[in-house]
């Protein structure tokens, strides 16, 4: 019996001495929840950002995408010698009033934004100008040239994408539907 109490008394013993296991307390404020991957990575990109609308955003996505295509189409196009389909892909991302516009309301909340992105379309004009004359070596140099613009401006900007009243408070401008 007094075996059978003293390992009563230690069993309680180790129960007593043994930590409280209680459920993770939850955050009560934003300032205690850890940042996310996305935030995370958004802190070490240190490029400025270019404050656009999610339609915005996407719609610049699509034209990114099509520039590089437009820059295939130039290199082979060169590699045949076809003069004429170069200077059609380099239309695509050449200037004009359309490109203007659409440069201008992007860059609406970055400033200097715009005007690096006018430049990349005018730097492409080239391209155009020199394949009208035949010439591979300034197509190929042209083409370098703007390369070299689209670099310099991915080195510099980002995307950040916010929310309508966000947007309205940056450009104090009223957002047109479709973000172009």
């Amino acid at each position: 019996m007094l075996r059978v109490l003293l390992l009563g008394s230690a069993l309680a013993l180790m129960a007593a001495c043994r930590p409280e296991t209680s459920p993770p307390r939850e955050a009560t404020s934003t300032a205690e929840m850890p940042p996310s991957a996305a935030e995370t990575f958004d802190r070490m990109d240190l490029r400025t950002p270019v404050p656009m609308l999610p339609m915005m955003a996407s719609h610049q996505k699509e034209n990114m995408r099509d520039h590089l295509l437009a820059v295939q189409e130039i290199v082979l196009a060169l590699a045949s010698d076809d003069f004429a389909a170069v200077e059609r892909a380099a239309a695509r991302i050449g200037f004009s009033e359309e490109t203007g516009q659409m440069c201008t309301h992007m860059g609406a909340a970055a400033p200097g934004f715009t005007e690096q992105a006018l430049a990349f379309h005018h730097t492409a004009d080239g391209i155009a100008v020199a394949a009208r004359e035949r010439d591979r070596v300034r197509v190929v140099a042209q083409l370098g040239a703007t390369l070299e613009t689209c670099t310099a401006c991915h080195a510099k900007w980002k995307q950040q994408v916010v929310d309508e009243a966000t947007w309205q408070g940056m450009t104090s401008t009223p957002a047109t539907a479709g973000g172009s």
